[in-house]
């Protein structure tokens, strides 16, 4: 059956609003011929009643009892329906007084129900012995002082003559008008669809080398003006996640280069040395801390690419903020006496956020280490944790470096950027520590700020929400969807 379903949407829509018309018309045409036949009938029915009211002045009893019509009721006008009117008269006891000659032998229905004709005029309609249909009325009458039973019939064969001459006339001009609506429909269909024929070319000619080129939005009010622009923005994120993808391999091979590069590079020196012993240590050491500077590279490329495809497992506990932060300090202040700088923690002591510990602790770890390399020798990184309203807490890493320029701080938190190219390196840092604190932060329903006053180095500002039951409910959901 699928075979023999249309491929072409134009055409799939054209069969359907034929359908649907078709289904319409025959419903319009029905009830149409439906209401003219009743329109016809009602009109028989009223013309019967008037035709019974004058018939039963024109009868008179004859010597003997006898019923009979005067021949002066023809001088009256009729429709030509009433013509041929079919009558019966019975007598109150159910005989029958009077049959006119159009009935000859045919019975004009059985014989009268006692409460026949009494209240109303008793419209319906009977079929004769012969099969003729026949609209009957009934009402009682007193004739010169006896009652009696009148029954008028008209044949219906003119209503049903009208009606099926309506209901041909329907069928025959049907396929003529659902033909020109075909047509019509499948030049509209065609219209209608052309722009998304335009798109489609379109977006067959856009692949990985032209994700910059762009829909035309002919109308961008209407739903195809909408789908093409739903469009547009989708291939504007995939031409930036391309782009950062780009940036990213460039940037992680040219970071894997330098290491490897220093190694290679320390080795063939010491190769075609021939020093003592401890030149060959000197070598070794160098070539285990470039070894160490790589090692440190992947373990940050496999964070952000595990981050990336949601397959690192987030185990949310209550953690108290101050009592992670002193932990954290204590493994880098050996870094911070290396430099000779001030490493101070400060801030209230009952804030508890709902976090994995690891992960919150790994990016505490990454800000403080940013600091205390950017912070100068003999100069000073505190760490406060407050309130910052009834609903977050404010945990802020201040260094004394020199700052970051305005046009920098917004792109400080991407991948493999760094302000200083040559220092950074030199640091040993690689510009994803900042990356994965965002990213560390987010998770947690937190987010990162910067902020450098003039003269006062940088200000990292993790902000996460405080423990309340919504708050503990929603980072417990977050965690289950990132896992």
């Amino acid at each position: 059956m699928k075979r023999f379903r249309p491929q072409n949407v134009r055409t799939r829509l054209t069969l359907w609003y034929v359908a649907v018309l078709a289904a319409v018309l025959l419903i319009y045409g029905g009830s149409t011929c439906a209401l003219l036949f009743f329109h016809l009938r009602t009109q028989l029915d009223r013309l019967a009643v008037e035709d019974l009211e004058t018939v039963e002045g024109f009868l008179t009893f004859a010597p003997g009892s006898k019923l009979f019509l005067r021949n002066d009721y023809h001088d009256h006008p009729y429709p030509a329906q009433m013509q041929e009117r079919l009558m019966e008269v019975w007598s109150g006891e159910g005989a029958l007084l009077y049959r006119n000659e159009l009935l000859n032998n045919r019975a004009l229905g059985e014989r009268p129900k006692p409460d026949e004709g009494t209240t109303s005029y008793s419209p319906r309609s009977i079929r004769l012995s012969d099969g003729t249909s026949v609209r009957l009325i009934s009402k009682r009458h007193t004739i010169e002082g006896q009652p009696t039973l009148i029954r008028l019939g008209f044949s219906e064969t003119s209503l049903w003559r009208s009606f099926w001459e309506a209901v041909v006339g329907l069928i025959a001009g049907l396929p003529l008008a659902l033909g020109l609506a075909g047509l019509a429909g499948y030049f509209l269909a065609r219209r209608a669809l052309s722009p998304i024929e335009r798109m489609a070319r379109r977006a067959h000619e856009i692949n990985a080398e032209r994700l910059h080129a762009r829909l035309d939005v002919e109308n961008p009010d209407d739903e195809l003006g909408l789908l093409a622009q739903a469009f547009n923005e989708t291939l504007a994120s995939l031409e930036g996640s391309f782009e950062k993808l780009r940036r990213f391999t460039s940037d992680a091979a040219h970071e894997l280069r330098t290491p490897l590069t220093a190694i290679q590079s320390v080795g063939e020196v010491g190769l075609q040395s021939q020093e003592a012993s401890e030149h060959y240590r000197e070598v070794i050491g160098s070539m285990l801390e470039e070894s160490g500077r790589l090692g440190r590279l992947v373990d940050s490329l496999l964070t952000i690419a595990r981050a990336d495809a949601g397959q690192i497992r987030i185990d949310t506990e209550n953690v108290e903020v101050l009592p992670l932060v002193r932990e954290v300090t204590s493994f880098l202040e050996v870094l911070a006496e290396e430099n000779d700088q001030n490493l101070s923690v400060d801030g209230a002591a009952l804030a508890q956020v709902r976090a994995d510990r690891i992960i919150l602790g790994q990016v505490l770890i990454n800000l403080l280490d940013n600091a205390i390399k950017h912070s100068p020798r003999g100069g000073s990184v505190s760490v406060r944790v407050f309130a910052r309203d009834s609903h977050s807490v404010a945990i802020e890493v201040e260094d004394s470096g020199p700052g970051i320029p305005a046009e920098h701080r917004d792109k400080v938190f991407d991948r493999f950027y760094r302000v200083d190219e040559g220092r950074s390196r030199d640091d040993g840092g690689v510009g994803l520590g900042l990356a994965i604190a965002k990213w560390g932060a987010e998770i947690h329903g937190g987010h990162l700020e910067l902020d450098c006053p003039a003269g006062r180095g940088c200000v990292f500002r993790l902000l996460l929400p405080l423990i309340t039951e919504t708050t503990a409910g929603a980072q417990v959901e977050l965690a289950r969807q990132r896992a």
